[in-house]
């Protein structure tokens, strides 16, 4: 009877002693499974891949709203990683022999199962804080626009706990060495065979990471990806796949039963909430923004230039300017003082998932300026404005087929640190010799042989050498119809000896 008395008032606190036992056992796993081979060999490679992509990524330009998107699939070989680590821990006792021993002592099968649930938590963790640290990183470029999503950004981590208590699922329910490296191998094959697949609709929602890939950036509000939903919808799975385990693996309380239906509810919900249609009062935005762009943008007046915005994009405004105003400066005539209206246009009507091609802007003197900028994106776009300040208009650009190509690239490049660096780049094949297509924020340029021959000798000179004979002759070498040849005898080089024929 003493001892009897002695264990009665003590039965909360075995309750409490059970509690502490929980979390140490998961303090012990959880040590085991961070410093786990697997483990550490995923996590330096996530770590070296964020150092490496992050130093360069978007040409020190990014937009915040495509950044987010950019912490999710490298998580992925971490949360791999953690799924065999996690589903090793939970086979040990198996591969030692001391299953039966665990009958003596205080935790149940069930509170062991929740202990490995648990470990998997600092491996979650850990990965949000790769995931803050990639995306604060590009968040404190000096180019940064736009706004991330905390719903984008919990995705990683989350994914990461999934598959960490997957692995611990997969030890109660099929124990055996193999499950775990098996599964991982088809989770490989599946997204080797899913990159191919079309994507589209709402069952890739029910995967961990959705990928919608454009060339082209969005303004934040016009993505329409539910992406507080697929966090909600991911953390309910994870949590009811917890639960599970726990279960399986002989929790029979009331609380292991409740938290399985709620977590299910949870998760019903954020399957729901991420499986609707792109709203409506997105899908009408996103209209407005690719046809009439004017009633969403914030127009400012630098010299004789107009620069029309969305919102996100008014810190560019000083960048395209400084193009701009170096490109007008070359100029002669009337060029220099005439007024030019930079728009910024998208095709957003198809979401992330249409990559259409702009049309030339067809009012005169508008120069058209995307959503990305730096590397490629700043010739390009200093031979947009050469070729309307030659031409008059981006639609008559697009068409030219005489010597007013050669002024055009001389106007776009020759002030660049590295003018033959610049051609390369602007070129679709990266030549500086024969004829090319020239890039350009709308339909693409022209230029042959020839004029690529004469540009190339007027790139080689100093830009002071051209910039005079360029500005008293600006009349004649803007005239439709000029040679090639003709414009070369102007500018002091050597023509091409032979007319021009644009294919």
């Amino acid at each position: 009877m003493t001892l009897l008395d002695r264990r009665a008032p003590g039965a909360s606190g075995a309750v409490d002693g059970g509690a502490r036992a929980v979390l140490a056992l998961a303090r012990f796993e959880a040590r085991r499974l961070l410093l786990g081979v697997p483990h550490l060999i995923a996590l330096a490679a996530y770590a070296a891949w964020i150092v490496w992509r992050t130093r360069s990524s978007w040409d020190g330009f990014p937009a915040l709203q495509d950044v987010d998107r950019s912490t999710q699939s490298m998580p992925l070989l971490v949360g791999l990683a953690v799924l065999i680590g996690a589903n090793h821990g939970v086979l040990r006792s198996r591969r030692h022999g001391t299953e039966d021993h665990f009958g003596s002592l205080v935790l149940a099968p069930g509170h062991r199962t929740a202990a490995h649930v648990l470990s998997v938590v600092p491996a979650a963790l850990l990965v949000a804080v790769c995931v803050a640290a990639q995306f604060t990183w590009e968040a404190l470029k000096p180019g940064a626009i736009g706004h991330g999503s905390p719903g984008e950004l919990l995705v990683g981590p989350l994914t990461v706990l999934l598959l960490g208590i997957v692995g611990v699922l997969l030890g109660r329910l099929a124990p055996a060495p193999v499950a775990a490296p098996l599964l991982v191998v088809c989770a490989l094959f599946g997204l080797g065979i899913g990159a191919f697949l079309p994507g589209g609709g709402s069952v890739d929602w029910l995967t961990p990471v959705v990928t919608e890939q454009s060339g082209r950036t969005l303004p934040s509000g016009l993505l329409g990806r539910p992406a507080a939903w697929h966090a909600l919808y991911l953390a309910g799975l994870a949590l009811c796949t917890g639960f599970l385990a726990v279960l399986i693996g002989g929790g029979r309380g009331t609380l292991v039963k409740a938290g399985v239906a709620l977590s299910l509810v949870l998760t019903l919900i954020g399957v729901s909430g991420q499986s609707g249609e792109v709203p409506s009062g997105v899908v009408a935005a996103r209209e407005r923004a690719s046809t009439a762009p004017e009633k969403e943008q914030k127009c400012v007046e630098r010299g004789r230039t107009t620069y029309c915005a969305f919102a996100e994009w008014e810190p560019r405004v000083g960048d395209w300017a400084g193009v701009a105003d170096r490109v007008r400066s070359l100029t002669g005539g009337s060029a220099r003082e005439r007024p030019l209206l930079v728009r910024q246009r998208i095709d957003a009507r198809h979401g992330l998932e249409g990559d259409a091609a702009l049309p030339p802007a067809g009012a005169r003197d508008q120069v058209t300026v995307g959503t990305a900028w730096g590397g490629n994106r700043v010739p390009e776009f200093g031979a947009a404005v050469a070729s309307v300040l030659v031409t008059g208009s981006e639609a008559e650009a697009g068409e030219v087929c005489d010597g007013r190509m050669v002024t055009v690239m001389w106007l776009a490049l020759s002030w660049s640190d590295d003018p033959m660096d610049a051609l390369r780049r602007v070129r679709l094949d990266d030549s500086v010799e024969g004829a090319a297509i020239v890039l350009s924020p709308t339909d693409p340029l022209t230029m042959t042989e020839g004029q690529t021959d004469v540009v190339r000798q007027l790139l080689e000179r100093p830009e002071d050498a051209v910039a005079g004979k360029v500005t008293a002759h600006w009349a004649e070498l803007t005239a439709p119809g000029v040679t090639t040849d003709r414009v070369a005898r102007l500018l002091g080089v050597s023509g091409p000896g032979r007319g021009d024929a644009c294919e």
